[in-house]
């Protein structure tokens, strides 16, 4: 087993606790040299005064932004449902017909491929299979 160096620490474990006395800690020093200030400054203040005014414009601006998502859903219910079944239909559906004309496409490739094989490997006999 390998020697451990001083101070090293393994994967997975802490460094060992200092316990020098509190007298001769250098934070104490340090501490006690500058004292902290009483309250903020006339800068300090100024310059929170204008990051809460920007924080407010910017919640304004969401709120507004949320509240015209919310009316939209209305105003365009209001129009599809002031025409007939079918024109309700064709903007609620559109979607389902543009999948469907997708499935239709990709199926009569799948189509044309397999009658194009039939007839290179049955009819033309190009490509050989079997006996």
């Amino acid at each position: 087993m390998a020697k451990r160096a001083r101070g090293s620490v393994r994967p997975g474990q802490r460094r060992p606790i200092d316990k020098r006395p509190a007298s001769t800690a250098p934070a104490a020093s340090t501490a006690a040299a500058a004292p902290k200030p009483a309250g903020l400054s006339e800068a300090e203040l100024e310059r929170a005064a204008v990051l809460e005014a920007d924080l407010l414009a910017q919640e304004r601006t969401a709120e507004q932004a949320r509240t015209r998502a919310r009316q939209r859903p209305a105003a365009r219910e209001t129009v599809s449902s002031s025409g007939t079944l079918a024109v309700a239909g064709r903007n609620e559906y559109a979607y389902v017909a543009r999948d469907v004309k997708d499935i239709v496409r990709i199926a009569s490739l799948l189509i044309g491929i397999l009658i194009l094989l039939w007839l290179l490997i049955d009819v033309w006999q190009v490509i050989p299979i079997g006996g």
